[in-house]
């Protein structure tokens, strides 16, 4: 801290402290005079009033730097800081009379409770004339100001759904800032006992079910949702309805993500795309793998991904012993050991730069860590860059899969989950089809192994990278147009966290080459994605338009999370499906004649078809044909 800046400090606390002497005695005087207006009453001893007034003044301040009653801010004080207040003065007010008993063998009763009172007010009254004075600069400054005046006349007429604690807290933020391009009209507020009423300066216009009328009756250009402990249907609901009669609609965030730090109290954000999938996020039990975890080492490949970096933050919960950080970047690798060590927990985090394609540092890590769980999150996921480079796929997706499988069975893991892709269900493109290999090598090595193996099948992860989502806002982002393959496009989507704790609780259900999948609702039309991100970014169609490039080399129409068949009778787990296990029989035999295939196109029809479970000799010898 500054030499100026402890002067001003100290120059505060001493003109309150000399006011607040000024004020105490100033009670004393004026009580006194007020019971004794004409003449000193025998049993009243001037020289003992005025030592009592001295007295209480000096116990007052005694107390309240004990309270510290001089450290508060009093312009932004609230109701703990005023109770604070009184009982400061209770507490010099009973002590001063306890001295009167002690010294003088009597107390004036009658005196010390007007003083008390009168104290109290002159007090409080300093201290709330100075929120008063800055509340009214305030006030002044955004309606009577000339430059300000203007620019009011430009604010967006927002209205606030929500009249409680976040909603006043909104616009106390959008009075005391220069920022905020806002003109709070009113609140709509389910609460009869505000409806009409004044709130922090703003009306109460009506309920939420008079939203509708509300809007078109007061001339609303933008709407705040303010209640963030709604249940998320209600939500959902209300945010459905504000967006078919406003294009800019906003939220403030929800109280777990200002609890975990990730926002602050008064930053909205853009309604985001999950608001409006039309399901709620999957809970998932994930409790059960605290014993599997604790104390114990568990590897993660990929874990500078999206899908790996979440696995990582949600294991560090369950406290491991050791956490390897496995990856090729060694940035994206940089980055989640920071933010991981950041949290300060009491867990030995192990960086690792490795290549899945490299055996024998895989079999040096092994060896030297033992790992107890591999969560498998390496692998190449972009549809159109692996069509065109179909040997790279294979290297990563099919030979790095079975390379670190085989290592798990080699040095005794005890589970090993692999992240797989709804692509990899009928696939008709390289990254699918060397997806669905890879699940065949772990279904295959789970029948000989004591290691349990599992495999996940995920949707299309929201916010991860290479997804439509951050595309479509880089594309909004620069006006436009957003490019939409096909109108009826659909896939599944799910959430990184549902993501991350799907492969969590597959690792605890696991019991030897089974397939998950997460229940995910209804798959969504790419194009309704678009059209919704642009109406979020307060936009029309006309402003930021839609274009339809086609479908790139292997994109399906729809995809498919198990195939017809494989989906066992049972429910394993409440919103978790799995699959038969399927066995490849002549696996390492495909296998190798795969590696004979020396062109992108022989390789790319090699394995849809043998993906695809129909690979005959006729197809085998087509395929020798082009090489």
């Amino acid at each position: 801290m500054s030499i100026p800046e402890l002067s001003r400090k100290s120059f505060r606390t001493s003109f309150l402290v000399v006011i607040d002497i000024i004020a105490i005695l100033s009670s004393m005087f004026v009580t006194y005079f007020f019971l004794y207006p004409l003449e000193f009453i025998g049993n009243v001893d001037r020289n003992h009033f005025i030592e009592s007034a001295l007295l209480y003044s000096a116990l007052f301040i005694v107390m309240s730097g004990i309270s510290r009653l001089y450290r508060v801010a009093w312009r932004f004080a609230s109701m703990s800081e005023a109770i604070r207040l009184a009982v400061t003065l209770i507490m010099s007010t009973l002590t001063l009379y306890v001295l009167q008993f002690a010294v003088y063998g009597e107390a004036m009763e009658r005196m010390l409770f007007l003083s008390f009172c009168l104290s109290l007010l002159l007090l409080g009254g300093i201290r709330l004339g100075s929120r008063i004075y800055v509340t009214w600069k305030q006030d002044r400054r955004l309606v009577l100001g000339g430059r300000k005046m203007k620019i009011r006349k430009s604010e967006k007429r927002t209205l606030i759904v929500g009249a409680g604690q976040a909603g006043r807290m909104l616009v106390r933020q959008i009075n005391q800032s220069d920022n905020h391009r806002m003109n709070p009209v009113g609140f709509i507020d389910d609460n009869s006992h505000l409806q009409n009423l004044i709130v922090n300066g703003v009306r109460v216009l009506g309920t939420l079910g008079e939203l509708e009328s509300v809007v078109e009756n007061h001339g609303i250009d933008k709407i705040v949702f303010a209640i963030p402990s709604m249940n998320y249907q209600d939500r959902l609901a209300v945010i459905k309805r504000a967006k078919a009669l406003c294009t800019n609609v906003h939220t403030l965030p929800m109280i777990e993500e200002v609890a975990a730090g990730k926002v602050a109290v008064n930053q909205m954000r853009q309604v985001s795309i999950d608001d409006l999938l039309g399901r709620e996020p999957v809970e998932l039990d994930i409790s059960g793998i605290q014993s599997e975890v604790e104390g114990r080492t568990v590897l993660v490949t990929g874990a500078g991904g999206s899908i790996g970096s979440e696995i990582c933050r949600q294991i560090l919960k369950f406290s491991p012993g050791r956490l390897l950080l496995l990856g090729h970047g060694e940035n994206s690798i940089y980055l989640i050991e920071r933010e991981l060590r950041e949290l300060n927990l009491d867990v030995d985090l192990i960086p690792v730069i490795a290549d899945v394609q490299d055996v024998e540092r895989l079999r040096e890590v092994f060896m030297k860590y033992s790992p107890h769980l591999v969560f498998h999150a390496a692998a190449h996921k972009h549809v159109p860059l692996m069509e065109a480079n179909p040997h790279e796929a294979v290297k990563n997706n099919i030979y790095g899969t079975r390379n670190v499988a085989e290592m798990a069975n080699e040095f005794g893991v005890d589970r090993f989950v692999m992240i797989s892709t709804d692509k990899a269900v009928n696939p008709t493109n390289v990254m699918g089809s060397t997806k669905r290999v890879a699940e065949m090598v772990v279904q295959n090595l789970a029948k000989r192994s004591q290691t349990k193996y599992a495999i996940v099948r995920f949707g299309n992860v929201l916010g991860s990278r290479g997804s439509v989502i951050p595309l479509f806002k880089t594309q909004i982002e620069k006006g436009g147009p957003v490019t939409v393959t096909h109108p009826d496009m659909t896939r599944y989507f799910m959430t990184i966290p549902e993501a991350s704790r799907l492969v969590i609780q597959a690792g605890t259900l696991a019991d030897g080459g089974e397939v998950f999948v997460l229940d995910m609702g209804e798959p969504v039309k790419i194009v309704d994605l678009a059209r919704n991100m642009i109406k979020l970014s307060g936009f029309t169609e006309e402003q930021i338009s839609i274009e339809f490039s086609g479908i790139r080399p292997g994109e399906k129409m729809f995809e498919e999370l198990l195939k017809e068949g494989e989906v066992h009778p049972e429910a394993v787990y409440p919103k978790i499906f799995t699959g038969i296990v399927t066995e490849e029989a002549d696996l390492e035999g495909k296998l190798t004649r795969m590696n004979e295939l020396k062109t992108s196109e022989a390789l790319g029809l090699y394995l849809i078809n043998w993906a695809n479970d129909c690979l005959d000799s006729v197809k085998h010898n087509q395929i020798k044909e082009t090489v």
